[in-house]
């Protein structure tokens, strides 16, 4: 970017110092003095950098905003004997497994867990809900996040680098440096602008000079015009500033983007395709119903059922746990788990048990939710009843207004599927889907355009990973977080899927108004200063502020209202 400014100054300095050479006497330097031109170009042109810099600092404001939340002291309790005191030191002196106190009002230095006392705790910084959270002891608490209320005590389990806000930092500073593909077309067409201008600068020269029999002086002011004010500074910005604005926007809101091409992406979705249990629905039962069959023993199936889901991450698995009485753990071995089907294990005694869908009892004629099998025969059947994530109409409705295909796709029964869509309004939906059947459905919908997937669990894994876009929820498997773009760590409200196609949006947007003004500012400028209508110094400044103009603008988009 700094070429075509470099030749104007060392065109204008060099003519001044050839013309002096040739003048040959004192008194008709001043026909060939244009000193002032170069020192008046450099100077504005510096100026206009130091703005530059101090307006993209703020656009990546949201990664200073995050590393100031933890505090500039912790309290560490030292035991010596039986007698403990207080020390106050720097987080970055915190180690695992070191005791902190933290009082009403002060922030976490670092992620933990609670051993003595409780209260709630605002994660709004971190997860983007404004909730608080109650904590008790044995909860976990990440670093960052504010104590409303306490005293409370907890241990140090990650530190530093580890920490959940040190990953947050890393994923939005990571996002920010990944060039989306709108400008990578930018940086092709600055590539082909330079040259292109170094020859309409010359050509300037040669038609004013020899042609139209310009003084030397003033076609040469005019061609070093051209130059400066043709500096394609504002296109490279166009697009880098709105992708930190946005990215740091999303990030405040809990929402994190692990690219500036997911940003664009988001931009311009067209098909939204939601899992069912843990996404459209909370995954989070109210009611379990057992049928035991076959001269089952019970207190056997519901130990079984409990020392199985205990080994699983899935949502599922966690909302039946918490509607079950605490059953004595059975001894498991050879545990696996099977995409879309279930849990398997064998016990102490060499029992072969299955626990999952419809497909681990093929034989069995009425469809249950889940059933438990032992050693191939069916032992009990169960019926669960879910409810609607909060949110979930809302982002619904908003994708169909926005015209944006909604999608429900789920490995659950026809009937629960049917029923959740017919509630929600989607007309699209398609059940009892295996993972490749899901990722056949995946690749109709990629490709007639992109396609966004919305799941949590771990068979929504090779769906997330390739769909264009993948958002993972808040209780997500690590398998879901690692195989999304687009992670929303700690809420549990579909309103994050409609907010991170919002400033999606409104990113693309900004990036657009961006790039036309780039463009106009250029197709309109050149002439102009070709024509002798703009000084070298006046074409500088107008250079340097269209750089700010253009940053101004991406900086809207922090407070630019999501409608």
């Amino acid at each position: 970017m700094d070429v075509l400014i470099v030749i104007g100054i060392i065109a204008s300095y060099g003519y001044s110092i050839s013309g002096i050479l040739m003048a040959g006497a004192p008194d008709l330097y001043h026909l060939y003095m244009y000193f002032e031109t170069t020192g008046s170009i450099t100077t504005l042109v510096l100026l206009g950098n130091l703005l530059e810099q101090r307006s993209v600092k703020k656009t990546s404001s949201a990664i200073g905003e995050l590393s100031a939340l933890l505090p500039e002291k912790a309290r560490r309790i030292v035991t010596i004997g039986k007698s403990e005191r207080e020390e106050i030191i720097s987080p970055d002196l915190l180690h695992v497994g070191d005791i902190i106190q933290v009082n009403a009002g002060e922030s976490f230095p670092a992620d933990g867990v609670v051993i003595s006392g409780g209260g709630n705790v605002n994660e709004a910084m971190i997860t983007g809900e404004s909730i608080p959270v109650g904590k008790t002891e044995g909860v976990s608490v990440v670093g960052g996040s504010v104590l409303l209320d306490g005293p409370m005590r907890i241990r140090i389990t990650r530190t530093g680098q580890q920490s959940t806000l040190a990953s947050i930092i890393e994923m939005v500073k990571a996002a920010q440096r990944i060039k989306p593909p709108v400008q990578k077309l930018a940086d092709k067409i600055s590539a082909w602008f330079v040259p292109v201008v170094l020859g309409i600068s010359l050509l300037t020269f040669i038609i004013e000079y020899f042609m139209l029999e310009y003084e030397a002086s003033a076609a040469v002011l005019n061609s070093i015009a051209v130059l400066v004010i043709s500096c394609p500074c504002a296109m490279g910005l166009a697009t880098p500033t709105a992708v930190m604005v946005g990215v740091g926007r999303a990030a405040k809101k809990g929402i994190l983007i692990r690219s500036g091409k997911v940003l664009e992406e988001l931009g311009n979705v067209k098909t939204v395709v939601f899992d069912k249990t843990g996404t459209l629905t909370t995954g989070k039962f109210t009611q379990l119903n057992f049928s035991f069959m076959n001269e089952a023993n019970e207190a056997e199936v519901r130990r079984a059922l409990w020392s199985l889901e205990k080994q699983s991450s899935h949502p599922i698995a966690q909302s039946i746990l918490s509607l079950m009485t605490e059953q004595e753990m059975m001894q498991m071995h050879s545990v696996r788990e099977e995409m879309g089907i279930g849990v398997f294990g064998i016990d102490e005694h060499n029992n072969e048990w299955r626990i999952g869908s419809w497909r681990v009892a093929p034989n069995e004629k009425v469809k249950h939710d889940f059933f438990v099998v032992k050693n191939g025969i069916t032992v009990a059947s169960v019926d669960v009843q879910d409810e609607i994530k909060p949110g979930a109409w809302e982002t619904v409705d908003f994708l169909k207004a926005k015209e944006i295909t909604v999608v429900l796709l789920s490995g659950d029964r026809k009937e629960k599927c049917t029923a959740v869509a017919e509630q929600l309004g989607i007309v699209n939906v398609f059940a009892e889907q295996m993972p490749d059947e899901k990722l056949k459905r995946l690749s109709d919908y990629a490709a007639s355009g992109i396609t966004v997937m919305v799941g949590d669990g771990i068979n929504d894994a090779p769906s997330l990973s390739r769909a264009n876009v993948g958002i993972s929820l808040s209780d997500a498997s690590k398998a879901a977080i690692n195989a999304a773009q687009v992670i929303v760590p700690g809420q549990n409200n579909l309103l994050v899927v409609k907010t991170a196609i919002q400033i999606g949006k409104k990113s693309m947007i900004t990036i657009r108004q961006n790039l036309f003004w780039a463009f106009f500012y250029n197709v309109v400028a050149i002439p102009i200063a070709a024509c002798g209508f703009l000084t070298p110094m006046i074409a500088a400044l107008a250079m340097s502020f269209s750089d700010v103009i253009v940053i101004g603008n991406s900086l809207l988009l922090r407070t630019k209202k999501l409608d």
